[in-house]
Formats: structure tokens, sequence, C-alpha cells
């Protein structure tokens, strides 16, 4: 009786730790792809508080001002 408990232990084990193995060599094969996918996000940041710089740009100049107050006449 004591053969087969272990034998089954050892099963589980190799089970679990092949288990382990294969996650972590997925998620080390995944990481390229995080970079990538990182890397448009901060384009796409870098894109947009450009914009919103050129907006400021706008909103703050003195001709806004003055189209702003010949509008609420």
């Amino acid at each position: 009786m004591n053969n087969s408990l272990t034998f089954a232990f050892c099963v589980i084990l190799v089970y679990f730790t092949a288990k382990i193995v294969m996650t972590h060599l997925e998620q080390r094969n995944k990481k390229p792809e995080s970079n990538q996918e990182l890397d448009d996000a901060l384009s796409k940041i870098d894109t947009m508080e450009e914009r919103i710089r050129v907006l400021e740009r706008i909103i703050t100049e003195n001709r806004f001002d003055l189209k702003k107050e010949i509008d609420s006449l």
C-alpha cells in the first residue's frame, strides 16, 4: 500500500512540476509582445500629450480671447 501511495504522489508531483514549467515558458515567450504593446501605448500617450500642448497654446492665444469676446457680443 505504501508503494502505491508513493507512486501516486510522484505522478502528481511530476504533473504539477510540468504544469509550472510550461506556464513559466509561456510567460517568458509573451514578454516581447507585452513590450510591443507597452511601446505602442507609450507612443499614443506621447501623441496625445503633443495634441494637448497644441490645444493649450491655441486656447491661451490672444486671438482666441478676442474671438470669444466678439462671439459673446
